[in-house]
């Protein structure tokens, strides 16, 4: 490795703990725009993870894909944003499906590339990484970190899609004229068929050789396993979204684990009062 064996452990684990903080964060989160960029910063603890590994051409694939299917992503929320009265909390969404059908199929477009559905564009990147991964010997500890982080991914992919366009109505005002607009609606649709499309070309691209690992068929199919069952209990725990059972733990994940406090927050707040 460049890096060097220590260099590339402490990576390693920052990264790891990056991706599984930001998704924990973001399943407690009800801000539109901060469930965006924490699902952001989990594929950026990715390609971290992807480089602690040595796998820096992977690395780079992921970000191309991922800028594809992250801006689809966010053009998708500002639309939203927009068509629902400039209010960003998902809990006043419910049932924009009916008013924003082309935003709708776009958006679960992105979350599902997001959360590496085969055939789409995050598909290529992510499971090549992870099964690249799963050849290295950090131990089962990393393996189950890493299988977790992608179940997260799914989690609050799910959630998003749930609250934002299958859940009841939030009482929120929304408006469909902003689909008409070519301006909003044109970027929004080249992306999508983008993130169809860009996977299989930038892999052919980056990998002119076919890439062929061999792995037991637990390790083969594990992260579409994990993939599936986060659906799963998501889909049995969304009741779960609008109760307060959880207030300890979405309060705590909501000040991002006090981490803001502790770096910046804390510090500027004494000195200035101070002051």
């Amino acid at each position: 490795f460049i890096l060097g064996e220590t260099c590339s452990a402490l990576l390693l684990f920052i990264s790891i703990m990056t991706m599984f903080m930001s998704g924990v964060v973001a399943i407690f989160e009800y801000d539109l725009k901060k469930i965006i960029a924490l699902s952001t910063l989990s594929q950026l603890g990715m390609m971290m993870f992807s480089i602690s590994l040595g796998l820096y051409e992977l690395a780079f694939f992921h970000l191309l894909t991922h800028a594809l299917f992250k801006a689809l992503l966010f053009l998708c929320a500002g639309i939203l944003i927009h068509g629902a009265g400039n209010t960003q909390d998902i809990r006043s969404f419910g049932g924009l499906s009916l008013n924003f059908p082309l935003v709708t199929v776009c958006m679960n477009l992105a979350n599902l590339s997001l959360c590496g559905v085969p055939f789409l564009a995050g598909f290529y990147s992510k499971d090549l990484i992870v099964e690249l991964a799963c050849q290295y010997s950090w131990g089962i500890f990393v393996l189950l970190t890493m299988f977790i982080c992608l179940s997260l991914t799914v989690l609050y992919s799910v959630r998003l899609t749930y609250l934002s366009f299958v859940g009841p109505y939030g009482g929120g005002t929304s408006i469909s004229v902003c689909e008409s607009g070519y301006s909003l609606v044109g970027p929004v649709v080249i992306l999508s068929f983008t993130s169809l499309v860009s996977g299989p070309i930038l892999s052919w691209l980056n990998f002119p050789a076919p890439v062929l690992i061999f792995l037991p068929v637990f390790l083969k199919w594990g992260a579409l396993f994990f993939v599936g069952v986060s659906l799963l209990v998501m889909l049995s725990l969304q009741g779960l979204t609008y109760s307060y059972k959880w207030g300890a733990v979405s309060k705590f994940s909501g000040f991002m684990w006090f981490l803001p406090w502790l770096t910046g927050q804390g510090f500027s707040m004494k000195t200035l009062k101070n002051a």
